[in-house]
C-alpha cells in the first residue's frame, strides 16, 4: 500500500521511527513527514529526503498514518489544535504516547476515527522493539499495515488495551530487568578472570543468543536449559544455587511490584 506516514513529534521515539522504517525500506522517506518546533535536531531526516515540519497541520493533511509521539501531557492539546484538519474517512491515529488510553482520544475526537495505540520499547532505536499494539475501529487492513510497519522495527503483538499497563512491564520495564541481568553476569566475568570489555562481549551475545534460539526455534526456556545442564555438571550447580538465592522468585516479585506501581500511580 502506498500510504504516507506522518510524525506528529520528532524526538527520540518519533526520530526512531523514521529512521527505522526508511531502514528497512518498507516506506521512501519522501512519504514521510516529522513536525517538531525546532526543526533544526531533524536535519540528518531532512539529508535523507524525510519532509521535515514545524506545522502540524501541514503534517495532517499530507499523510494516512498519523503517529502521535508526543509526552503524554501534550497529547491533549495538540489533538485540539489538528482536530479540524482530521478526516476520519482518511486518517488512521496511532499514539505512541505512554499510558494515554483510546478513549483520552476519543474524548477529543470522536468514535468514528480508527485508532491504534502502541508500544514499543526503547530497543526500536535499532529496529529491535517489542511492541504491543491494541486498536479500535479498525478494519482487517489498517491492521494488516500496522502489524507490518512495527514489524520493520522489530516483533509486534496485538493485544487487548487492558494488558497495555502489564506489557509496559513485561516489554519496557523489561528491557531494564534483562540488562540488570547481563550486568550482574559481567561482573561475575570479570571475578572469574575476564577483563571488562571481554566480558560484556561474552555476556550480552550470550544474553542474545539465548533470546534467539527461543524466537527462532519457538521452545520453551527450560527446553533449552536441559540441553546445556548434564549430570553433576558445573550448569546445575550454578542454577540451583541461583534458584536458593531466590533467582527466580526476585524476578517475578519485580515484575509484579512494577506492575501494581503503575496500577496505583493511575
Amino acid at each position: 500500500m502506498n500510504k504516507k506516514i506522518a510524525i506528529i513529534g520528532g524526538g527520540n521515539l518519533g526520530t526512531a521511527i523514521a529512521e527505522g522504517l526508511i531502514e528497512s525500506n518498507f516506506i521512501q522517506p519522501e512519504q514521510i513527514i516529522i513536525t517538531k518546533r525546532n526543526t533544526s535536531t531533524l536535519d540528518k531526516l531532512a539529508e535523507r529526503g524525510v519532509v521535515v515540519s514545524s506545522n502540524n497541520h501541514e503534517a495532517v493533511a499530507f499523510a494516512d498514518y498519523i503517529f502521535l509521539a508526543i509526552k503524554p501531557f501534550q497529547l491533549r492539546e495538540v489533538l485540539i489544535d489538528i482536530k479540524p484538519s482530521l478526516d476520519a474517512k482518511k486518517h488512521v491515529l496511532i499514539s505512541v504516547a505512554t499510558g494515554i488510553w483510546i478513549k483520552d482520544i476519543q474524548e477529543v475526537l470522536n468514535e468514528s476515527f480508527s485508532i491504534f495505540r502502541a508500544m514499543p520499547n526503547t530497543a526500536i532505536a535499532i529496529q529491535q522493539s517489542m511492541t504491543c499494539v491494541c486498536s479500535y475501529n479498525a478494519n482487517d487492513n489498517q491492521m494488516s499495515y500496522v502489524k507490518d510497519l512495527f514489524n520493520q522495527l522489530g516483533k509486534t503483538v496485538f493485544i487487548e488495551e487492558k494488558l497495555m499497563d502489564a506489557a509496559t512491564v513485561l516489554a519496557a520495564s523489561g528491557t531494564a530487568f534483562a540488562l540488570r541481568f547481563i550486568r550482574a553476569d559481567i561482573q561475575a566475568g570479570i571475578e572469574i578472570g575476564f577483563n571488562a570489555a571481554t566480558a560484556s562481549l561474552i555476556a550480552a551475545q550470550t544474553a542474545k543468543g539465548a533470546a534467539d534460539l527461543l524466537l527462532l526455534r519457538k521452545t520453551h526456556p527450560e527446553q533449552e536449559i536441559d540441553k546445556v545442564t548434564t549430570p553433576k555438571g558445573c550448569t546445575i550447580a550454578g542454577l540451583n544455587e541461583m534458584e536458593h538465592q531466590g533467582f527466580s522468585s526476585s524476578l517475578i516479585k519485580g515484575i509484579t511490584v512494577s506492575y501494581k506501581k503503575i496500577l496505583t500511580d493511575m
